[in-house]
């Protein structure tokens, strides 16, 4: 059985993080029912696998009647609405959870529900934009890259209300969360706000130890056009990559000294795109040197060891990520 086998969700559907949440909660045996609007595609992606779904129109009262009845029985209900939406439909925390006092009630929005910028439109490069995490991802002197939409709508996102509804049924049920993707970007950023905090972190993108400032933890181009990602750290890590590219230590400055931190880059592009990725691959496999070739998405899921985790599965003839973590009592 697994492990949330019986938890009852309630999912009024959305896009990216909510409906993520909803599928990390269906994923470990939840029982969510999607509610979708009347004519409304059938919910066939990846985020929307694990649900039933009905269609009701939330504008009309027997719409809104049967949502109430879900409502009424449920554990969880998951919406990710602007604020004010679901209380127009007359589906806010206090109807439904007069209606249900355990309910938790899972609200995901980018901005949070209050604050000045509660009722403004945005995406998952805006948080990321005015938290501080984008400017902090960029080469020296050249723009912020936005990281796809994984940090703010997945990881600081749907992973933070999936985690916020968990810790309100531990908490007894009964309760609003309020997960925001720029409270949830911030966290992420703690161990960057922790560097800044005791004076490792420069406020200059791309001269950082982790944000490719330095030759230890960056990317490289190889001879074929390919790329290896370095992230050799701790000094016994990057001991082994002087010697996986051939370099004698001794003729190097130390690994610390910023100050040669672009001369030391420059040397290392200039060897990495003497070889192709496969041979350099063949290189650091035996090393330990915390050195990886950089695959493709369709390359991932044909790599030898997230073949062996099952990291990838197969389902209904696509490609997709299978449900994590692992749990060591296995479900039946």
């Amino acid at each position: 059985m697994r492990p949330l086998h019986g938890l009852r969700v309630v999912e009024f559907a959305g896009l990216g993080p909510a409906p993520f949440a909803a599928m990390m909660l269906a994923d470990f045996g939840a029982e969510v029912v999607r509610i979708e609007r009347p004519g409304a595609g059938p919910a066939g992606g990846i985020v929307e696998r694990g649900r039933h779904t009905v269609h009701l129109d939330l504008k009309s009262e027997p719409g809104r009647a049967r949502a109430k009845e879900l409502v009424a029985s449920a554990d969880v209900l998951l919406e990710g609405f602007r604020p004010g939406v679901m209380e127009r439909l007359g589906l806010g925390p206090d109807v439904c959870l007069q209606l249900n006092p355990e309910l938790v009630y899972g609200r995901m929005t980018g901005w949070g529900q209050t604050g000045p910028r509660a009722d403004q439109a945005g995406h998952d490069i805006n948080y990321l934009a005015l938290t501080g995490a984008l400017r902090s991802i960029a080469r020296r002197g050249q723009a912020p890259v936005p990281p796809l939409n994984l940090v703010g709508d997945y990881g600081g996102g749907g992973m933070l209300l999936a985690f916020g509804v968990l810790a309100a049924l531990r908490g007894g049920g009964g309760q609003v969360v309020d997960a925001a993707m720029v409270d949830g970007v911030s966290l992420l950023m703690s161990g960057v706000w922790n560097r800044a905090a005791v004076g490792r972190w420069s406020p200059e993108p791309g001269t950082n130890d982790i944000d490719t400032g330095a030759p230890f933890y960056d990317v490289y181009e190889t001879a074929d056009g390919e790329y290896m990602a370095v992230g050799s750290i701790e000094p016994q890590f990057y001991e082994r990559l002087v010697r996986g590219l051939g370099l004698d230590p001794a003729q190097l400055p130390e690994q610390g000294d910023r100050s040669s931190w672009p001369a030391t880059k420059k040397l290392f592009a200039e060897v990495f795109a003497t070889r192709t990725r496969a041979e350099w691959t063949a290189v650091f496999e035996p090393l330990d040197a915390c050195v990886t070739p950089v695959l493709s998405m369709a390359e991932a899921a044909a790599d030898a060891h997230l073949t062996a985790r099952g990291t990838l599965r197969t389902a209904g003839g696509r490609v997709e990520p299978a449900p994590a973590p692992r749990l060591s009592r296995k479900g039946e």
